[in-house]
Parts: structure tokens; sequence; C-alpha cells
């Protein structure tokens, strides 16, 4: 029993279980909120527009079975369905999942972009091995704009040298440089009978 609360107490304690429990609370206020915007403001314009004659989606209904009590249709006692609620329904998803789309794309263009921030700025800071050149080359920290523009200038080195070893080196042959020689040796085969 012990290891059962132990594991529970884990398991809650987790960062991603109370962030879940924080978007459940907030989609739940979310939700009712879309659910206003659809029945209070949305719905009532689609029912004006379609209310040439009829009261909108408010009577869309597909009666199975009607009841009359005391001349007039008694809905409770009715069976029907139900197709204004239904797209009623639809609508408040639709809306949900385009503001959910919205916002998630925020997030991830912000997450983006403070990404792209923090490669920049680990990009712009000497690893150890600058650091102990620009100390041997006898560069001070102190000055910011001096040591700055050494570590560009170190980094330029570096890659101006890393350029001409890789130029240096033989190229490797590709699938059709050895497709060439063998078609050349085949050719010159063929001329010797």
């Amino acid at each position: 029993m012990r290891k059962f609360f132990k594991d529970f107490k884990a398991f809650i304690s987790r960062g991603n279980i109370i962030d879940l429990a924080v978007g459940v609370i907030i989609g739940g206020a979310f939700s009712a909120i879309v659910t206003a915007l659809t029945n209070k403001i949305i719905m009532p314009l689609i029912n004006w527009a379609l209310s040439a004659g009829g009261n909108g989606l408010e009577s869309a209904y597909t009666f199975l079975k009607k009841v009359y009590t005391d001349g007039e249709l008694d809905l409770t006692k009715s069976i029907y369905i139900d197709w204004g609620a239904f797209i009623t329904a639809i609508i408040d998803f639709i809306l949900i999942a385009l503001v959910l789309f919205i916002i998630l794309k925020a997030a991830m263009k912000s997450s983006e972009l403070l990404r792209k921030g923090a490669d920049e700025i680990k990009k712009s800071k000497p690893n150890k091995e600058e650091k102990a050149e620009l100390k041997a080359r006898g560069v001070s920290k102190k000055d910011r704009a001096a040591y700055k523009a050494a570590l560009e200038e170190l980094r330029k080195e570096k890659a101006d040298a890393k350029a001409k070893e890789e130029a240096s080196k033989p190229k490797p042959e590709t699938d059709s440089d050895v497709l060439k020689d063998i078609r050349d040796l085949l050719k010159a085969q063929a001329e010797k009978k």
C-alpha cells in the first residue's frame, strides 16, 4: 500500500501532470467562452439568416413521434431529432479547433524564436578551446569589443584553415566516376580486339 501511495505521489508531483491540470481548467473556461459565443452571438445570426418564415435552427427538428397536449405540440413528450443542436455542436467544435490551432501556431512560433535566440547566444559565446586560444593571444575579456572582434577573427581563421584542408583532400570517387572509368576501360579493350 505504501508503494502505491509513493508512486501516486511521484505521479502527481510531475510537472507535466500539473500542467495538464491547469490545461483542463483553462480548457473548461475556454469551452464556456466558446459555447457562449456560439449560442449567444453566432447562432442568433445563423437563425436570423435562416429565418425566412421560420425560427431558424431552433425549429430544425425531424419528428419521429409528435405528442400534442391541449392542442399544442409537447416537445417534452415527443420523439424528435434536434438538428439545430447538432449543427450548434459542430459549430462549437469548429470554433474550438480554430482557436486552439491559432494558439498552438503562435506558441510554436514563439518557442521557435526563443530557440533560435538561444542558439544565437550560444554560438556567440566562445567554447573552452577558443577561450584558451584568446587567452594565449593576450586578449582581455574586460574589453568586450576587442574580445568579440578577436573571437570572430579566430573563428574566421579556423574556418579558412578547415576550408583549405578540405580542398587539399582528394575527392572521393562517386559512383558515376567509377562507371565512367569502367566504360573507358571497356572501350579500350574493345579497340584492342
